[in-house]
C-alpha cells in the first residue's frame, strides 16, 4: 500500500500521510467491502482514492491543451520504451518529481490501467486534458531519464 502512496505523493512524508489516511478509511469503511473480489484490490482502490483526494485538496492541477500539438511517443534508439530501462525505485523517485496533475494522470493511466475517459471522470477534467497531462508527464520523465543516462 505504501508503494501506491509513494507513486502519488511528492515525497515520502506526504506518502506516509496518505497511507495513514488510507488505513483510517479502510478501517472505518470495512463494512462496505463485499467478498465478491479480493480484499487487497479493494484496499488498493481505497488508497488510490485517498491519494487522489490529497491531490485535489492541494490545488487545481490541470490546464486544457490541444492534443494535436503534443507528441505522444517516447522511445530510445533501439525502439524500446525508455521507461522500461530503469529500476522501479529510481522511476518512483522520478515520478515523485512530476507536478501533481502529471503525476496523478501518469499513475492512473500507466500504473493503474485506467482509460483516459475514466481518468477524466475521476479527476473532473476533460479527456483531452488527461491525454495532454500524460504526454507532458512522459516528456518530463524522458528528460529526467536522459539526464540520468548522461550524468
Amino acid at each position: 500500500m505504501f508503494g501506491i502512496c509513494l507513486r502519488y505523493a511528492r515525497n515520502r512524508e506526504e506518502a506516509e500521510d496518505i497511507l495513514q489516511d488510507g488505513f483510517v478509511k479502510i478501517y472505518s469503511d470495512l463494512y462496505q467491502y463485499r467478498p465478491t473480489g479480493a480484499l487487497g484490490a479493494w484496499m488498493r482502490r481505497v488508497m488510490v482514492n485517498t491519494a487522489l483526494m490529497h491531490i485535489r485538496k492541494r490545488k487545481k492541477l490541470f490546464v486544457d491543451a490541444d492534443m494535436q500539438q503534443i507528441a505522444n511517443t517516447y522511445t530510445n534508439d533501439d525502439g524500446n520504451d525508455i521507461f522500461s530501462q530503469f529500476r522501479a525505485k529510481a522511476l518512483v523517485l522520478m515520478i515523485q518529481q512530476l507536478p501533481d496533475g502529471y503525476r496523478a494522470v501518469f499513475n492512473l493511466y500507466v500504473i493503474e490501467g485506467y482509460s483516459h475517459q475514466e481518468i477524466a471522470e475521476q479527476l473532473g477534467i476533460s479527456v483531452n486534458t488527461s491525454k495532454s497531462q500524460l504526454s507532458r508527464a512522459k516528456g518530463v520523465l524522458r528528460k529526467l531519464l536522459e539526464q540520468e543516462i548522461t550524468a
